[in-house]
């Protein structure tokens, strides 16, 4: 056996690289951090010889205003700190239900453009030059105008079943919540830890067997059959709260604003466009011989898609998929624009009536950083999790 060798000790000689680059960068630190306070410093002096007052205390003031929609109700004598939680549970409401509609629709839209069909792939090409062609901001005002000018109005609106459409959006029933739904949750949490199981374990006999497995409709049905059956044991509850006509709108149930839904559908289908190119993308940079390779072993074309092609192309979907979920939860903040309350939207009322620019930038920037942060980190976990391994 080989002796063990001792540790090479350290060179701290300016000759050394390593030691020229450690300098190199706490030099570089150390400028920003000074360039930071003079900023902090300049501006804050500025502040006070204009008499205008800075500081963070006004977020435990009474904001003095209500916010029209949101997840829970916000009553105008909370403090600030409370309206800037109830636009960031709206900002994060579009972004997570727009990443998830975007990524379906992307991904329909990027595999259509393979389609044998011609009028799929005409169709498929036709979406994506058309709405990534045209500013957000255009199409988040185009469906906003439409669905407050072609639809209803909110005392004649149009019902379809249990739905009414108007002017002031969609109203729906929900139901009333019980302990039976409580359960429903737990059966759905239990759904989801047996389908994860069933696809691992599914992915493990199809490397071993070579015979494919469902990864999808047998997931999806242990998920809906544990909701059902946590919903039977807490004795199946129907009560659902339905909305019915006032005199001058549609009063109780559930309600989404035109506001929100022209945000969602702007963001999702602008974002769907880029997601879709991102996806046609990584399945072309797979070798097309592989494909042919499916082919040859009897691997139908939606088996071909499913179970080699978008594998393999994982690799180069999910960096840039990742910018695209980024770009969904900035562009959020144009929602300002048609009068949904994100956080920014909060926040140009809170300067408004405190003054408290900087302050309030400052948190909305907080806000996107910290957003941003956590979507990269998330979509990197992933990443890593989906590389190809080599053996």
């Amino acid at each position: 056996m080989s002796e063990r060798q001792p540790p090479k000790k350290r060179n701290w000689s300016w000759r050394s690289q390593a030691f020229r680059g450690l300098i190199y960068q706490a030099i570089a630190i150390a400028l920003i951090g000074l360039f930071v306070w003079f900023l902090a410093h300049n501006t804050s002096t500025n502040m006070r010889v204009r008499g205008i007052q800075s500081g963070f205390d006004f977020l435990t003031q009474p904001a003095g205003f209500d916010i029209g929609e949101g997840l829970y109700n916000f009553d105008s004598a909370e403090p600030y700190w409370h309206a800037f939680l109830a636009g960031l549970a709206n900002t994060l409401r579009v972004a997570i239900i727009g990443i998830i509609l975007c990524t379906f629709i992307g991904v329909a839209i990027g595999v259509g453009r393979f389609s044998r069909n011609a009028l799929v792939r005409g169709l498929c090409t036709v979406y994506v030059e058309f709405f990534r062609n045209i500013p957000i901001l255009l199409q988040l005002l185009m469906w906003y105008l439409l669905l407050t000018e072609i639809l209803p109005a909110p005392y004649e609106p149009l019902v379809v079943g249990s739905m009414f459409l108007s002017k002031a959006g969609i109203n729906f029933p929900i139901p009333i919540w019980a302990s039976g739904h409580a359960w429903a949750a737990i059966g759905l949490v239990f759904g989801c830890v047996l389908g994860w199981w069933y696809r691992r374990r599914a992915r493990h006999l199809f490397e071993e067997t070579g015979k494919p497995r469902s990864m999808f409709w047998m997931p999806l049905a242990l998920v809906a059959g544990g909701g059902v059956i946590g919903w039977l044991a807490g004795g199946a509850p129907t009560a659902l709260n339905y909305p019915r006509q006032g005199e001058f709108a549609v009063e109780q149930g559930g309600a989404l604003s035109p506001e929100f839904l022209a945000v969602l559908l702007g963001l999702t289908i602008y974002t769907a466009a880029f997601v879709a190119e991102v996806v046609r993308a990584g399945i072309q940079s797979v070798p097309s011989g592989q494909g042919e390779a499916a082919s040859a072993i009897g691997l139908s074309q939606g088996q071909n898609m499913r179970l080699v092609m978008l594998p393999q192309a994982l690799r180069v979907i999910i960096p840039p998929l990742t910018n695209q979920y980024l770009n969904l939860t900035k562009n959020s903040s144009l929602a300002v624009a048609i009068g949904y309350p994100d956080v920014v939207s909060i926040a140009n009322t809170a300067i408004n009536q405190t003054g408290r620019a900087v302050e309030c930038i400052a948190i909305v920037m907080l806000v996107y950083l910290t957003t941003s942060l956590a979507t990269s980190l998330l979509m990197n976990w992933y990443n890593a999790r989906s590389a190809i391994k080599e053996r």
